[in-house]
Order: C-alpha cells, then sequence, then structure tokens
C-alpha cells in the first residue's frame, strides 16, 4: 500500500510538469519561449499553461481554428527554437524589445510568416539560410541589431518583399537585391548606414 506522504512527494515532483503537459503543441512552444525570456513588465503573466491553448493569452493572436498567427509583446532575453514550431505564425512582432543571441535557424520553418520585425533588438551572429524557405514573407525588418557576415542572397531576394531592412547592423561584402526585376549589387557599407 502506497503512503499518503508518498503520493504528496510524488505530487510535487510532477506538479511543475504538468503546465507542459496541459497545453497543445503551440502552447508548449510559447511557454518555451516564455522561460528563455525575461518579462520584467509581467507581460506574460497570462500565459497560463492549464488552459487548453493560447489563444486567451495576451499578445497571442489565433485565427478561427485556434491556431497562433500573430506574437507580440515587450520582452528581454533571447528566442527559443521552438518558436519554428508555429506553423501558422503570420506575425512575429518583437521589435523594440532587448532581445540578444543569435537568430533561431528553425524561424526557416515558419512558412505561413508573412512580417517578421525583429528590429531594435541586441540580435548578433548572421541571418540564418533557413529564412530563404519564408516564401510569404513580405516584410523582414532586422534593422538597428548586430548582425554581421553576408547577407544572403536568397534570403534578400524571397518573392513577396515589400519591404526588407537590414540597416544597421554589421554586415560586409555585397547584397544582391533585385527591384524591379533585375540584380543589383550594392556594398554593404551603405546598408549600415541607413536609418
Amino acid at each position: 500500500m502506497v503512503s499518503f506522504s508518498f503520493l504528496i512527494f510524488l505530487l510535487l515532483i510532477l506538479l511543475p510538469l504538468t503546465p507542459i503537459l496541459c497545453t497543445n503543441d503551440e502552447g508548449t512552444a510559447l511557454l518555451v519561449l516564455k522561460t528563455t525570456l525575461s518579462d520584467p513588465g509581467n507581460v506574460l503573466q497570462s500565459w497560463d499553461p492549464n488552459l487548453e491553448n493560447p489563444c486567451t493569452w495576451y499578445h497571442v493572436t489565433c485565427d478561427y481554428t485556434d491556431h497562433v498567427i500573430r506574437l507580440d509583446s515587450n520582452l528581454a532575453g533571447v528566442l527559443a527554437p521552438e518558436l519554428g514550431k508555429l506553423k501558422y505564425l503570420q506575425h512575429l512582432e518583437l521589435y523594440g524589445n532587448n532581445i540578444e543571441g543569435k537568430l533561431p535557424k528553425e524561424l526557416g520553418n515558419l512558412a505561413n510568416l508573412i512580417t517578421m520585425d525583429l528590429f531594435k533588438n541586441n540580435f548578433h551572429g548572421q541571418i540564418p539560410e533557413s529564412f530563404a524557405n519564408l516564401k510569404s514573407l513580405a516584410i523582414l525588418r532586422l534593422n538597428g541589431n548586430k548582425l554581421t557576415g553576408h547577407i544572403p542572397a536568397d534570403v534578400a531576394n524571397l518573392p513577396n518583399f515589400i519591404l526588407f531592412n537590414v540597416s544597421n547592423n554589421h554586415f560586409s561584402g555585397n547584397a544582391m537585391i533585385h527591384g524591379d526585376g533585375s540584380f543589383a549589387s550594392l556594398p554593404i557599407n551603405g546598408l549600415n548606414t541607413l536609418n
């Protein structure tokens, strides 16, 4: 027979695991993101892991099928690679924060992404080549970070771009960017000084 104190002990051990088990996959990905960010203004306090899905959480917008399509907030920390699991996400708007680290290559899995606004943060490293998979992307703003290296040509020439801003970073080399169907080689040092 199991003792009452053992059951209490077991409950205390398993209780911290239940939040991740009570929500859907998108909620789980967002809860992992929450653990990698600091939230000094408590803007994520509504992210209740006991809910069936994250559609009622602040700074999360869902479509009519309860899939996360927009994420915005005012945070600090690093982006979790699990964000790449939000396969219905259309708008990633985490600009003007204090988010740092490298851009997760897993963001290239977000096939439905239309806008990626990550400007005015503290990202460093290179733009992941996987961003070339974002064929629906119309707006990419990575300006005002500390990104380095080259701008991948396949990223710079995504077919649906209406806005591509990578100014005020530390890129090197040339970027092959098209305007009216023709390609032009732009020196990166010119992009580093645009506002």
